[in-house]
């Protein structure tokens, strides 16, 4: 009897339910379409098969469409209830490829291997020397922030290990991370200084590693649903970001991706503010010194 127990909860465990993991195999495609992009942007490019501009793009919007795949296929799981092990594990090799190793050759392509002449010949010895070690530091913070969330949503892990009941992702996501990566390339190729943001990319790709394996809470967004509401100025914040974007749609995932980090990084500090300022407003315990 408890053998068939085991056996049939390993098989729920690994049961492939189609509609979610087709999202998540959706996610690996354009993750290693991603990578394929950014090998011809590098090599097609130099023997005339097309532009290294437009290659770059198009596996920028692959890892986009990652992304978005990346987040129906979970909300499409719980919705259903649909969940599995066997999907989880899956979901997180996908975002491996899609969010970890693409944007590290995106990085490792356009800045650590530029085209001859685009940069001054002391700053290429730099980027050689350092570059490639901040993309692997990326790549390792990618996959222990997987590691992390796959341990602390674990059904078998005892309730007093796990996070209390929140809304926010304990850490930068990293798809959000990838996204991020994503906008200062897209300013680097369409900027009028690629230079300066050539030196600002590597620095904020090792800052975007450490926030995916930091404790700052970062709002997700599984949760909005038809009927959510909001107060009138964050509706007229995103009315306002939406009109941006369609206006600007050259950098319309730098305004997405950057304006998600630096919202929630103000989040953060004032929910920090008003941590300490509820603390100094407690009174301190009476003291039984002097009264003697």
């Amino acid at each position: 009897m408890e053998l068939q127990k085991s056996y049939r909860d390993t098989a729920d465990a690994c049961r492939v339910y189609l509609l979610p993991n087709l999202f998540t195999a959706g996610n690996l495609f354009f993750g290693f379409l991603a990578i394929l992009r950014f090998i011809q942007a590098k090599y097609g490019a130099l023997v005339g098969h097309g532009s290294t501009i437009d290659y770059y793009s198009q596996g920028m919007w692959c890892i986009v469409l990652a992304a978005i795949l990346d987040f129906f296929d979970g909300r499409l799981a719980r919705s259903s209830g649909r969940t599995s092990l066997f999907g989880a594990e899956f979901d997180s090799l996908a975002d491996l490829v899609s969010f970890g190793v693409a944007p590290a050759l995106l990085v490792f392509f356009l800045i650590l291997s530029p085209s001859p002449g685009n940069y001054p010949e002391y700053l290429d010895s730099l980027f050689i020397k350092f570059g490639w070690l901040v993309g692997f530091i990326y790549l390792l913070c990618c996959a222990g922030r997987l590691a992390r969330f796959n341990v602390l949503t674990l059904p078998l892990l005892p309730r007093s290990a796990k996070h209390g009941r929140t809304r926010d992702s304990i850490g930068l996501p990293v798809t959000a991370a990838a996204g991020v990566i994503v906008a200062m390339a897209t300013i680097l190729i369409h900027a009028d200084m690629p230079l300066l943001f050539a030196g600002l990319l590597l620095p904020f790709m090792l800052l975007v590693s450490l926030f995916m394996v930091s404790a700052i809470p970062f709002p997700v967004f599984k949760y909005i649903t038809w009927g959510l509401r909001t107060g009138l100025w964050t509706f007229i914040c995103c009315a306002s970001l939406v009109a941006l974007v369609i206006f600007f749609s050259t950098y319309s995932i730098a305004i997405v991706f950057l304006g998600y980090l630096f919202a929630s990084l103000i989040r953060y500090g004032r929910m920090l503010r008003r941590k300490e300022k509820n603390l100094a407003t407690v009174e301190p315990p009476p003291s039984d010194v002097g009264h003697g």
